[in-house]
């Protein structure tokens, strides 16, 4: 498994050490305001003392009205520079890549959390949102930009836009949800737009080793596979950004279209000819074994989301240890206090079933939230 090891080179910013990425998770333990907490910082710095090659914070709202749960952290205000600032020099200094993956929630910003309705690409009954107005949108794209930028002068290397899981910019993208008829809506190109236009004005305002990612999902939430496969085309082709982040729920499922060719879901992005950009995914990544299938299939680096719940030094205990084996699950409170969540979250935590162990066996709530 030594290509899990092997350094990871991108067009600007660092080299990762090696090609283990944090999954960007909720966990609800910031304050309310949006400024990182000890927990927080605990959380995410244990990880890069851990050894991942990257660590990325939860998503980080870039407008209070984007706020998507309790408790998340924020990157809308100088307020957070602070929090930020010792949050990013202390990954650094764990040799670990900085990003913060900037997020709104648009429609899935609930009331009782932003104090207001939530905003979306179109008007949405079924999550109670309004439609944006141009003028809106265009706010909207600049508090990307100037979130970035205010990464970059917190010290982190890079930043990720979170284009997946139904968020705004994931809204926007999708024909089902967005129904606008202005420069934002009706063809691939207008509806996609946002996500270009904030990756130009990253370029045009942060430094030229600010390094730039993005995730999109393939699937739900109304987007079209063909549709998101020409968008990850465009980002590699014209090597927009320096790494796509592809989350997949599975890394090796099938897609759900029921496509017939018999290739998996991954195989429509690993085949891209993706340039200097790397491609890395998201999904069911738990053992080394299938973290190093991931990489056989094609991709550039792994990210990890439950394996990094369960061992905040999942990558310094593989290179010691050949056969090492996560934990099974459920996990008990103990354990996952000692890999450094808070109470917090692992209450949180306790809305992913079979996750942990509670006094009467399991709790069985399925997942509420996910970054």
């Amino acid at each position: 498994m030594t290509s899990l090891f092997s350094p990871l080179t991108f067009k600007r910013g660092p080299a990762m050490k090696n090609r283990f990425m944090l999954a960007p998770l909720t966990n609800l333990q910031s304050h309310e305001d949006g400024v990182c907490s000890e927990d927080e910082f605990v959380w995410l710095t244990k990880r890069a003392e851990g050894g991942f090659g990257l660590t990325m914070t939860c998503a980080a709202h870039v407008q209070a009205e984007g706020k998507g749960f309790p408790g998340q952290l924020g990157i809308f205000s100088d307020d957070h520079l602070p929090g930020l600032t010792r949050l990013a020099k202390t990954i650094k200094a764990n040799d670990s890549l900085a990003v913060v993956q900037l997020y709104h929630g648009g429609m899935r910003s609930p009331k009782d959390v932003i104090g207001m309705q939530p905003l979306s690409a179109s008007d949405n009954a079924k999550w109670g949102a309004r439609a944006m107005t141009t003028a809106e949108v265009e706010g909207m794209i600049e508090a990307f930009i100037v979130a970035a930028q205010r990464a970059e002068r917190a010290g982190f290397d890079g930043v990720e836009l979170h284009g997946a899981h139904g968020y705004i910019l994931a809204q926007f993208l999708s024909p089902e949800i967005n129904q606008r008829t202005d420069r934002f809506g009706g063809s691939l190109e207008n509806r996609s737009s946002i996500i270009f236009e904030i990756i130009d004005g990253i370029r045009s305002r942060c430094g030229k080793d600010f390094a730039i990612g993005v995730r999109l999902s393939p699937e739900r939430f109304g987007m079209k596979l063909d549709e998101v496969v020409q968008v990850a085309a465009r980002l590699l082709r014209d090597e927009l950004i320096e790494y796509l982040d592809m989350s997949m729920w599975d890394v090796f499922k099938m897609p759900a279209d029921g496509a017939a060719d018999g290739k998996t879901l991954l195989s429509y992005f690993t085949e891209l000819d993706r340039k200097g950009v790397r491609l890395g995914v998201a999904g069911k990544l738990n053992t080394p074994a299938e973290c190093q299938r991931a990489l056989d299939a094609g991709c550039d680096w792994v990210m990890l989301g439950r394996a990094a719940i369960l061992h905040h030094d999942y990558p310094k205990q593989l290179a010691a240890n050949s056969d090492f084996t996560p934990v099974s699950l459920p996990a008990s409170p103990e354990h996952l206090s000692a890999e450094g969540l808070s109470p917090t979250f692992i209450n949180y935590m306790k809305t992913w079933k079979g996750f942990v162990k509670d006094n009467d066996g399991f709790i069985d709530n399925e997942l509420i939230l996910n970054s």
